[in-house]
């Protein structure tokens, strides 16, 4: 298990954490779009679509988590993550060289750097990743032109079918998860973000790249809404029975 030897610290430097004047500007400069999804929502398929057409890069994030191994194959240094030690990461943080970062679980540090996005930039493409409803509402006021977009599937039942796919999970996982899905739902019925609904595929990633490179939305925002509504009603009721 990881354990953070610098807990207290990064709960100091984290508690008002503001990126430096210079990464301020340097963020100025970048496009970034994060996609929020429930566990099988399909973000992350609409990522390697997009980045496939060669307009986007998929950005790291920094963590001080170990590598682990996932289905035989262990993660790999600027594959998955950027690992960095405790000490590495707190210093970034404490020259405020981070957009956004925070304590997972009490156990790790993950955050977005400003090296990363300045990296991007120089690819002259779109820096997208995928999020979760915390992590948005972090990035948003850092950044206020970032483009978060809400992905949900069309109805209960399909979205069911599809986290059913992914195959066994414990009671207390499939619970862990309905319960994060409802946020994202309740969210997305709020309007605060964009929504876009995963019913097909190649449909989703169309729309998610107009918006993104146009700023144009291409889904009817009323009837998303009303859709996000029914899953968070549904979610709840079926959370109520187990």
């Amino acid at each position: 298990m990881n354990e953070l030897k610098h807990m207290a610290e990064f709960r100091s430097v984290l508690k008002d954490y503001k990126p430096s004047s210079k990464a301020q500007e340097i963020l100025k400069s970048v496009k970034m779009v994060l996609l929020t999804a429930p566990t099988a929502g399909g973000r992350n398929t609409i990522i390697d679509k997009l980045v496939g057409t060669g307009h986007y890069h998929f950005f790291l994030s920094d963590t001080t988590r170990k590598p682990r191994v996932n289905n035989g194959v262990p993660e790999k240094n600027g594959r998955e993550y950027w690992f960095r030690t405790e000490e590495e990461l707190l210093e970034d943080l404490k020259r405020g060289e981070f957009l956004e970062a925070q304590i997972i679980h009490n156990q790790q540090v993950s955050g977005i750097s400003i090296r990363e996005l300045e990296r991007t930039e120089a690819m002259h493409k779109i820096a997208i990743n995928e999020v979760d409803t915390k992590g948005i509402s972090n990035v948003l006021p850092v950044k206020p032109d970032t483009i978060g977009i809400l992905i949900i599937p069309p109805h209960f039942d399909e979205w069911q079918r599809r986290v059913n796919k992914r195959g066994e999970m414990t009671p207390a996982e499939r619970r862990n998860r309905f319960e994060t899905a409802a946020e994202v739902y309740k969210m997305a019925a709020e309007g605060r973000y964009p929504v876009i609904i995963n019913d097909d595929l190649a449909d989703a990633v169309r729309k998610v790249d107009h918006l993104a490179r146009l700023g144009e939305l291409l889904e009817d925002q009323k009837h998303a809404h009303k859709v996000a509504s029914q899953l968070y009603q549904d979610t709840q009721q079926y959370l109520q029975k187990v």
